[in-house]
């Protein structure tokens, strides 16, 4: 598994400190989520985005449904990885597309694109 799936699994899981781990401390950070873009300097701001902003205390990640990378655009690694996430209104699903760099083997520059909460509908 690469820098990339190991980024969606802390996030699926809510692992903080991995995630921490694989973030640079001066991370270059920047996401798009459909009402509003955020930004941070540091991994513990990512982490905080990710944990008490975007999936709050009462989502439920259920799992990682899906994870795996794209091609590179030359230096820029790429995963895209899908979440199903549990809400007081029903199942969603969460898609997040991750460009990033590394620096010394962690991500020091991240770029998130966020589909947003899609009501999930059982095949």
């Amino acid at each position: 598994m690469g820098i990339g799936e190991d980024f969606a699994q802390a996030v699926a899981t809510r692992d903080r400190a991995a995630l921490a781990q694989l973030l640079a401390a001066d991370v270059d950070f920047k996401g798009l989520t459909p009402n509003r873009v955020w930004e941070a300097t540091d991994a513990d701001g990512v982490v905080a985005v990710y944990f008490e902003r975007w999936f709050g205390p009462t989502d439920e990640i259920v799992r990682l449904a899906d994870a795996h990378p794209g091609d590179p655009v030359v230096d820029t690694e790429r995963v895209v990885y899908r979440l199903d996430v549990d809400l007081a209104e029903g199942p969603h699903v969460v898609e997040q597309q991750a460009y990033f760099r590394t620096t010394d083997g962690r991500i020091s520059h991240l770029r998130v694109l966020c589909s947003g909460y899609r009501p999930r509908t059982e095949d």
